[in-house]
């Protein structure tokens, strides 16, 4: 089991007053933990503790900090199992997506760790010849990381990893639903040789009234953020006062696009993965299946066919491959998509209700027919739901994926290159998946545009976002 502490100036420590939150189990809607629940005063000792421990960090050799971050990734791998299990039991998700997960958010402590000694800089002569031009790329400094309860070992380690390569030390706030993931990542960076104060933690179920005084405090110096769209919106505001830097990774309505050339067993085979992964609880879910009329209707059921066959089950339980949903809440949203979208002539092809059964589960539901009003066409749906719309030409399918004011991902399945290249230019979305239903990778830039946010993750980019420039002019003679 994870610590169920703060983690503030490398302590474990309790919470003021000591104070303390239940975790809980979807699966059975069981307690699993209880942690300590931070108040504004812990939180302003974690920034405490992070600026203090900045010049120091910013001073560490590059190497120094790349050894901590190797040392983290591979101290994750041996784990794997430990963690994954930590996961299911906290989240919901079955044993192999946990797995997949570790396996991932570990390669974000492998990739920065080789990208913490090769921030480059710049030096040349001014074109006019008066002087000459040294640019240097410096921690931005203290940075405050909220995370999602939907992936919480890959987003801690997506917004960790960099910000420690970059050489910014960090206040971490995991989400009150599955906060035991980056407790026991924590727990791992310590034992990686991460300096106190470094990585500070504080788990909270009143995250407004610990992040507010955070936000306009002088000290602190960049915000990332992955969430909804709604709470980076206000986060974003609470952050102009400052003038923070900040990053927001927010929500999405990814299109799956299929055209009538496409290999249809490729594509059902996609659209499983993009929409099934995490029980459609990703912002890179698909949300919107477009498919050319022609084969709309064998595609939608291929689709259903896969679909009902996975089984349902808490995610420790042997061949399970649908978890639960995050809570209550989030089951009766799906549940209310659903029922709408039925209600106004949308035909249920599989699932489309909640099982008699403890656990905050959804069947998985394919819909044919769905009418452009229903309300799942433009919300995110964040369940295991597949709205199936025809289209008729290669202009429409483009003017429906970019129909919304979100930007996250898209994803097209063809087998004519000129077509792919034609959506890949014209979606309008950060990311796109071309014949592929996952597009996540450590190594490439994740982040999207319009409502879906600010900012890149991953990559050469995602070190970027944790550094600034400072430009200095010296003189041609001295």
């Amino acid at each position: 089991m994870a610590p169920c502490q703060l983690l503030i100036n490398g302590q474990w420590r309790p919470a003021q007053g000591g104070r303390r939150f239940e975790v809980e189990d979807p699966a059975t809607e069981q307690v699993v933990a209880e942690v300590a629940d931070a108040a504004p005063q812990d939180g302003a000792e974690a920034l405490s503790a992070a600026a203090t421990a900045q010049p120091g960090w910013a001073e560490a050799p590059p190497r120094r900090r790349s050894d901590v971050l190797r040392a983290a990734y591979e101290l994750m791998t041996a784990s794997a199992d430990d963690l994954a299990l930590l996961m299911t039991i906290e989240m919901g998700k079955p044993l192999a997506e946990s797995r997949a997960e570790v396996a991932y958010a570990a390669e974000f402590f492998r990739w920065f760790s080789e990208q913490a000694v090769r921030v480059a800089g710049d030096y040349r002569t001014a074109p006019g010849g008066a002087n000459r031009i040294l640019v240097m790329r410096q921690p931005v400094g203290p940075c405050l990381l909220i995370t999602p309860w939907n992936f919480p070992a890959a987003m801690a380690a997506r917004k960790l990893a960099p910000a420690l390569a970059a050489g910014c030390t960090v206040v971490l706030k995991p989400a009150e639903q599955t906060p035991l993931s980056s407790l026991a990542i924590a727990q791992i960076l310590v034992e990686a040789g991460l300096p106190a104060g470094v990585v500070n933690v504080v788990t909270t179920s009143r995250p407004a009234e610990l992040t507010a005084p955070l936000l306009g405090d002088r000290r602190l110096r960049k915000l990332s953020f992955t969430g909804s769209t709604e709470v980076g919106s206000a986060l974003m505001a609470a952050a102009s006062p400052r003038v923070l830097r900040v990053s927001l990774e927010l929500g999405g309505n990814a299109p799956f696009v299929v055209f009538a050339d496409a290999d249809l067993d490729a594509a059902t085979e996609g659209a499983l993965l993009a929409k099934m992964r995490n029980m459609g609880e990703a912002c890179t879910a698909a949300n919107r299946f477009y498919v050319e009329e022609k084969v709309a209707a064998e595609f939608a059921e291929r689709l259903a066919a896969s679909m009902s066959a996975l089984s349902l089950g808490r995610g420790t339980d042997p061949g399970v491959k649908v978890g639960p949903l995050i809570d209550a809440r989030q089951r009766q949203k799906v549940a209310a998509l659903v029922d709408d979208a039925v209600s106004r002539g949308a035909k249920a092809l599989c699932g489309g209700a909640v099982p008699s059964r403890p656990g905050y589960f959804f069947e998985p539901t394919v819909l044919a027919d769905v009418p452009l009003e229903a309300g799942l066409t433009s919300t995110e749906i964040f369940g295991p739901v597949a709205p199936v719309q025809s289209f008729s030409s290669d202009d429409e399918a483009l003017a429906l994926a970019n129909g919304t004011d979100y930007g996250l991902v898209c994803y097209v399945y063809t087998r004519d290159l000129s077509r792919a290249l034609r959506m890949a230019e014209g979606l309008e979305a950060g990311m796109v998946g071309l014949n592929r239903g996952i597009v996540s990778d450590p190594a490439a830039p994740f982040g999207g545009v319009k409502l879906s946010g600010l900012g890149r993750e991953g990559g050469e980019a995602g070190i970027e976002e944790y550094l600034e420039q400072k430009y200095v002019a010296i003189a041609k003679d001295w």
